[in-house]
């Protein structure tokens, strides 16, 4: 049997159990099909590490590629001993997440400006529309362009988010942002009155808006706005007013004297992130943000050391 058909057959498997895969699997059906054009019937560690380490992949990347073979050969060894099953301890590699490209507010101003002075009327409706989303309420870039007309209540202000796991939230937005909204479906409806599918942001031709399209435009919106890549650093992209949202959020709460961690769990929640932990990593994120994080921890630790004993002495 080809390794192409075994891989296919087991991602079929994973999938009926739940399991997304999108990614992996096409990384799967790669490597078997890499195996194939070789002529290859059955998983080696050196074939899984040739194919592994041949790209322009970072180390943590790489050592993901390595990952999901490692899970098959596992599964393929049950029925094919010949399966060499793979070490744990191949490229290992720690997972580093790069820092944010952090926008300013006259940045995505003009972004949005930038947006508007596409030829396409409607790409450029719903670039508009999108990018002022996201920065307002932080959503990602794939819960944004997934939402259906069902899930956007104008009226109400709220949206209904299915986000990572298809996980379900209500996304509450300002009057502001309900209005943009509204005023984007107006214009979405008048430049393309007969769609072919329920979502709410839509191309010229009716269909939904795809993240890769959107990405490339984005790219050259950019430029446009006149947005450099800092250096050393990756180019900015469209999932980074998620995390400007975020950190903006945090460095209000700050400034305003706000209970941070008491209140970290609705931001969290707002986020959809799985547990506050992953909401407090944007702490080591923006150093303006761990720097008012230091600064509150250093003045209630100072509060704390001039209060009074109990017998009415004050602490050194």
């Amino acid at each position: 049997m080809r390794m192409r058909t075994r891989a296919e057959e087991y991602l079929a498997m994973r999938r009926s159990l739940g399991y997304k895969l999108h990614g992996e699997g096409r990384m799967l059906l790669d490597f078997a099909q890499r195996l194939d054009d070789a002529g290859q019937h059955t998983i080696t560690v050196a074939a899984a590490l040739a194919w592994a380490c041949d790209s322009t992949s970072s180390a943590p990347q790489q050592s993901r590629r390595l990952g999901v073979v490692r899970v098959f050969a596992r599964h393929l060894n049950a029925v094919d001993p010949a399966s060499e099953i793979l070490p744990n301890n191949l490229l290992v590699a720690r997972s580093h997440r790069p820092t944010p490209y952090l926008y300013s507010s006259e940045e995505v101003a003009a972004l949005i400006h930038a947006a508007g002075t596409i030829t396409a009327p409607l790409l450029a409706a719903t670039m508009q529309a999108v990018i002022s989303l996201i920065a307002a309420s932080g959503m990602r870039i794939g819960e944004a362009l997934a939402l259906d007309r069902g899930d956007v209540d104008l009226d109400g202000a709220v949206l209904t988010v299915i986000g990572k796991n298809d996980k379900t939230r209500l996304v509450p937005v300002h009057p502001t942002t309900a209005a943009m909204l509204t005023a984007y479906a107006a214009r979405r409806d008048h430049l393309c009155p007969e769609t072919i599918c329920p979502g709410f942001f839509l191309t010229s031709t009716g269909h939904r808006a795809q993240q890769s399209g959107m990405q490339h435009t984005f790219a050259k919106l950019l430029v446009l706005a006149e947005i450099r890549t800092p250096p050393g650093r990756r180019r900015p992209r469209i999932h980074d007013l998620r995390h400007t949202f975020a950190v903006t959020s945090l460095i209000r709460w700050y400034q305003d004297g706000v209970d941070v961690p008491a209140h970290l769990p609705v931001l969290s929640t707002y986020l959809g992130h799985a547990s506050p932990e992953a909401t407090y990593w944007y702490l080591q994120a923006a150093p303006q943000l761990l720097a008012l994080a230091a600064q509150r921890l250093e003045d209630s630790n100072r509060e704390h050391r001039h209060l009074p004993n109990t017998d009415g002495a004050t602490e050194s």
